[in-house]
C-alpha cells in the first residue's frame, strides 16, 4: 500500500513538473527537467543559470495549508536541503511562485512552528511547516508568475 501511494504521488508530481516546464519553456526554450533522483531541484533554466523546485500540494484545497517539509529520516530535506533559486507550489488550481528565502522570511517573521507527523504513505515521521495559503501568498514573487 505504501509503495502504491508513493508511486501515485510520484506520477502526479512528475505531471506537475512537466506543466511547469512547459510554462517556462515559452520564454526560456532551453529549460530542462532533471530526470532521475536529484534532490537539489527539478528544473534547470540555462538561459538564466537558475533552478526551480516544483511541489504539488493539492490537499491544500481542503486544508488551507501549504505543507513545507524540512526534515525526514532525521536529515534535512526539501526547504532545508534545496539548492533551487525558485520554488513553485501547485495547490490544485494555482501555481504559487516564490523563493526559498521568501519562505524562510514567512516562517521567521510569523514565528511559525513546525509539526512532526507521519504522512499518508510514509513509514517514518517528517517535520514540516503548515503555512496558511493566504499567509504564504504574501511572499510570492512577480504576482505569482515567474515565467512571464
Amino acid at each position: 500500500m505504501i509503495e502504491l501511494t508513493f508511486a501515485k504521488d510520484l506520477e502526479a508530481g512528475k505531471s506537475v513538473e512537466n506543466i511547469v516546464l512547459n510554462m517556462i519553456k515559452k520564454k526560456y526554450p532551453c529549460s530542462v527537467l532533471i530526470d532521475g533522483y536529484f534532490p537539489d531541484y527539478d528544473i534547470w533554466i540555462p538561459e538564466l543559470h537558475k533552478s526551480i523546485e516544483v511541489k504539488s500540494d493539492q490537499k491544500s484545497q481542503h486544508t488551507g495549508n501549504i505543507l513545507i517539509e524540512v526534515e525526514m529520516f532525521n536529515k534535512p530535506s526539501a526547504l532545508f536541503h534545496t539548492k533551487a533559486d525558485y520554488w513553485v507550489v501547485f495547490d490544485g488550481s494555482d501555481f504559487l511562485w516564490t523563493t526559498p528565502k521568501k519562505i524562510f522570511e514567512c516562517i521567521i517573521f510569523n514565528k511559525l512552528q513546525f509539526a512532526e507527523f507521519i504522512g499518508k504513505g510514509d513509514s517514518v515521521s517528517k517535520k514540516a511547516f503548515l503555512i496558511k495559503k493566504e499567509l504564504l501568498s504574501q511572499y510570492l514573487i512577480n504576482k505569482g508568475k515567474f515565467y512571464e
